[in-house]
């Protein structure tokens, strides 16, 4: 086990290789150290690689970007700190950094990440828990061995629905909360804020849609429909944002004595009026058609929907517009309690791994050897960006072409067989855990995994490894002849 000196060393060597005077700010998402830094020139990514748990490298955006993993980024970026949480001056700094190229869309699809990675592990975790109850509480299992559902204790039952049902009911909480988080707001005033989003004086969102449920929404002024937002992601993130930005305002002229109470007092009262009245009831159509639209393309005949999201995700991680997708998977999740979306994109991850691993194999280069080999690993524990920049693209545009063909044939044959995973944040050989709800779902997914990872390695060894890669290194030439 590392120890926490271990994980200075290496924030400090990545400040002397970067510079102390070049580097503007920095932040971490889920994988990566991302440092806004003056003038990308001066440094030396071979000497970065080179560093201890280093993953890989590359510049975005006007970001260079340290690839380090799940995990080991939050202990470097907390050792970079003094072991001190991220503040808000930190966030407003790297928003207002004259060096941040991210403008527009893509600055709205970074904020949207931020937002929602720190949320993945528990839907993640949910997934596996609905899979795991899906399968104990099967005909086909309880019939194995000797039991039925009306066997399993009602107590039982219960505690099982806790695990399963806690975060998608509580969902706006989650997501107000981060988003406060993201903006600069105190945190607890927008978890507090999300859970009136959902509380239980409201009519259920989910019984209102059920016809049979006899439940109807409160109507208030005679046309404003009142129910409770259970899985409304675009509404608790609106309210969040709003909120946050409010709260800052507030704090900004109140008086010291009375900011304590009144600020939170102001920022929920104003909050709960305008999402409940105003925000919930308009982008709740808003938010039902994104879901149509994308289960619409989903579900276009033939597999052409699912070809098309295969094809497509490649180029959004390689833009970094991949990250617009977790708020539509968690929608998705959230309304209908499937996910056919990470289903279609998780063909990149087998395509891509497959690509780097033929090439790795075939290569003569030693260099391209021993970093093919650890990118292909670390591209099948999720992380794709060593692969995709390191090797695929970095020789030759056609290992490029033969990745995003397998991810489209991929997402073509799974939407064709009709898969869904019923969770998000499980990448490539964990990604099957998503299925486990389902034994065909599960057959149907690893067998159209590896032919996919299978075919993208056949055929990059065959016909698409750059010749660059193919000459030995100097040093090895030289020992030969010797």
């Amino acid at each position: 086990m590392m120890s926490e000196s271990k994980y200075e060393r290496i924030g400090k060597e990545l400040i002397e290789v970067i510079g102390e005077d070049n580097i503007e700010s920095y932040v971490h998402c889920a994988t990566r150290l991302r440092f806004s830094v003056k003038d990308r020139e001066k440094i030396d990514d071979e000497a970065i690689e080179k560093i201890d748990e280093v993953k890989g490298v590359f510049y975005n955006a006007g970001q260079y970007q340290v690839i380090l993993g799940t995990g080991t980024v939050n202990k470097v970026y907390s050792a970079l700190r003094g072991g001190r949480p991220d503040e808000e001056d930190d966030q407003a700094k790297e928003e207002s950094s004259s060096h941040n190229k991210e403008k527009g869309i893509r600055r709205a699809v970074r904020t949207l990440a931020d937002i929602f990675i720190p949320i993945i592990p528990i839907i993640a975790a949910t997934g596996l828990f609905l899979g795991l109850r899906g399968v104990l509480t099967s005909d086909a299992f309880l019939g194995l061995i000797g039991m039925s559902i009306d066997d399993i204790p009602e107590y039982l039952l219960t505690l099982t629905a806790v695990l399963t049902d806690t975060a998608f009911a509580f969902l706006p909480a989650l997501i107000c909360w981060s988003a406060f988080r993201k903006f600069g707001g105190m945190p607890i005033i927008g978890f507090v804020l999300g859970l009136m989003l959902v509380s239980p004086a409201l009519p259920n969102a989910y019984a209102v849609a059920d016809i049979n449920s006899g439940v109807e929404p409160i109507i208030a002024f005679g046309f404003i429909p009142i129910v409770g937002y259970q899985g409304s992601v675009l509404t608790a993130l609106v309210v969040g944002f709003l909120g946050a930005k409010l709260e800052r305002k507030l704090r900004a002229v109140m008086p010291n004595a009375l900011d304590l109470i009144f600020t939170p007092f102001f920022v929920l009262l104003s909050m709960m009026i305008t999402g409940l009245l105003i925000l919930g009831p308009l982008l709740h159509f808003v938010e039902a058609g994104l879901v149509t639209v994308v289960t619409q393309l989903i579900d276009i005949p033939l597999g052409i929907g699912g070809l098309m999201i295969g094809f497509i995700y490649p180029l959004a991680v390689m833009t970094g517009m991949h990250h617009l997708f977790i708020m539509i998977e968690t929608t998705m999740l959230a309304n209908t309690g499937f996910n056919p979306l990470i289903t279609l994109c998780a063909m990149y991850g087998f395509a891509n791994a497959g690509t780097c691993l033929g090439i790795t194999v075939k290569a003569k280069k030693s260099t391209v050897k021993v970093t093919g080999a650890s990118a292909t690993a670390t591209q099948l524990l999720g992380v794709s960006e060593p692969a995709l920049f390191g090797v695929v693209m970095r020789y030759s545009t056609k290992p490029l072409y033969v990745m995003i063909a397998c991810s489209a044939v991929g997402g073509a044959i799974l939407s064709l067989l009709n898969v869904q995973a019923n969770s998000y944040g499980l990448a490539v050989v964990l990604s099957p855990l998503m299925y486990i709800y389902d034994w065909s779902q599960l057959l149907a997914y690893l067998v159209v995994s590896v032919i996919i990872f299978a075919a993208a390695f056949i055929i990059t060894y065959l016909f698409a490894v750059p010749k660059e890669v193919m000459v030995e290194d100097e040093d090895v030439k030289v020992r030969n002849v010797g």
